[in-house]
This record gives C-alpha cells, structure tokens and sequence, in this order.
C-alpha cells in the first residue's frame, strides 16, 4: 500500500511566488503544453515495463497523475514544498510522496526504472548536482528524463510595446531565484551529471491561443510583477496585451528544451 507523503523537518519552499490554487491551475497548463512529447519519451523510455517511476518536483500533482506505469507499478514524487505535496496527495491518492530536496534525493542507489522533472531545474541552484542525482537513484538501462525546461533569454514578443513584458518578467523569475535561461544549456548540464548518449530537443510553440490560457497567463504576470510596476502601468500593458491577441498580432514564445538518457 502505497504510503502518505513523510515531511523532513526543515523542507519548504520561501521562494515559490504563487497562491498554491494558482499554481495548480498554472502547473496543469504547462502540463497541457508537454503531454504529446511526454507520453512519447515516456513511451520510448520504457514506461510500460516501469516498477517504480519518480517524479522530482512533483509540485501539485499535475504531471504525476498523467503517468501510467506498468501494472503493479508504483509512482513516486518528490517535492520541497509541503503545501504542494499536501495538493498533490489528493490529486494522485495511491502515489508515494516524500519532501525532500532534488539535491539530496533521499533514495538508494539504482532504486528507479525512470526519473523525470518537469519545469524543475531552472528553479535550483545546482541543477547538474540534481540531475547526477537522479541518475544516482536509477538503475542501469533505466531513464532520466527533463521534459521541460524553458530559456526566456530566446522569448519572442510581439509587437514591440510589449516586449516590456518578457523583460519584466525574466528579471522577476531571476529575483525568485531561477535561472531564466537555462532551457538551452540542458544537453551540457546533463554531460555534466555524467550522462551519454544525450537526446535533446526543442518543444513545439505552446502559443496560448485559448482565451483560458490567455487569462492565465495575465494572473500569473500580475503575482509576478505586483513589487515591479504600477497597478495602473500593469494594467495598460494587459489592456494592450488582450486587444493584440484579438486583432491577431500578438506573438509570445518562450522556447522550451527537453533533454533525456539512459543510465548506462
């Protein structure tokens, strides 16, 4: 029976800027973007004969119970962030969920068929070290897998009076702590925890066309830049924001890297 997540004494997250609602609903929607590639690589990485499957900054749930191991299999997710993990316990009831840090997983050696992180490593201070970690705690012939990993330094907006919002944003991201820019270092980071054979990609454009992903987007900027800019300077630029996506010219694109390998 799988067992209820075992909080470490100590372990929270002081940097996670949104509302815990909010970031469920913003963890979902970035879940949305990665699902075709996810069940590809997951597919490739041999998720239909995994045991025992880790996800490392499980956050809320929202990537975890997406994923189908083999039967009897059991999933595992990990997180620093106890408000996260109490979400996600509702939200993926038989997975086993412990607090801990992804530099330190607190796991034996060789213990997992597959271990994936998901909008993670910019967020840590040393993602090589997380990631040598990770592939500490699979087994040979097993994966690890980054399915996402975004690089703001190649965010595209447009028109121009807008690109003030990328800018805002990137420095607000580097402020909470990220690495903005991190999307296109994955394949050198994953040499660096000693993998080979590294497979490496770019996603496709998640392009935020619903109105749904519109207006989430513009609540995740207004958390983001609430200590940055005026209420009413926000709300000109949001203003200006929505009408360019009604008129059809509005781009935002923030290139977003996956990088995977076996465990040799």
């Amino acid at each position: 029976m799988p067992k209820k997540f075992r909080p470490q004494a100590g372990l929270y997250n002081p940097l996670m800027p949104l509302p815990i609602e909010l970031a469920h609903r913003r963890y979902v929607q970035q879940a949305g973007w990665t699902q075709h590639l996810r069940r590809h690589l997951l597919a490739r990485a041999g998720i239909a004969n995994a045991q025992r499957v880790l996800e490392v900054g499980c956050g809320t749930g929202a990537v975890l119970r997406t994923i189908s191991p083999a039967p009897r299999g059991i999933l595992h997710g990990l997180d620093i962030d106890l408000p996260s993990l109490q979400l996600a316990q509702r939200e993926v009831a038989l997975a086993n969920l412990i607090a801990g840090d992804a530099h330190r997983i607190p796991y034996a050696n060789a213990s997992f068929d597959i271990v994936l992180c998901h909008y993670l490593l910019l967020w840590l201070t040393h993602p090589a070290g997380a990631l040598s970690e990770m592939r500490r705690v699979t087994r040979p012939g097993g994966a690890v897998l980054a399915l996402a990993e975004p690089d703001y330094g190649l965010r595209v907006d447009k028109p121009e009076s807008l690109a003030q919002l990328g800018h805002m944003q990137t420095e607000a991201l580097r402020a909470q702590g990220a690495n903005p820019d991190l999307g296109s270092q994955l394949p050198d980071l994953f040499e660096a925890a000693g993998f080979k054979n590294v497979q490496s990609g770019q996603l496709e454009s998640e392009s935020n066309h619903s109105s749904e992903d519109r207006q989430l987007e513009r609540e995740v900027l207004r958390v983001d830049l609430e200590n940055r800019i005026s209420i009413d300077e926000l709300d000109k630029l949001l203003k200006e924001d929505t009408l360019a996506w009604q008129q059809g010219c509005r781009v935002l694109h923030v290139p977003t890297f996956y990088a995977w390998a076996h465990v040799i």
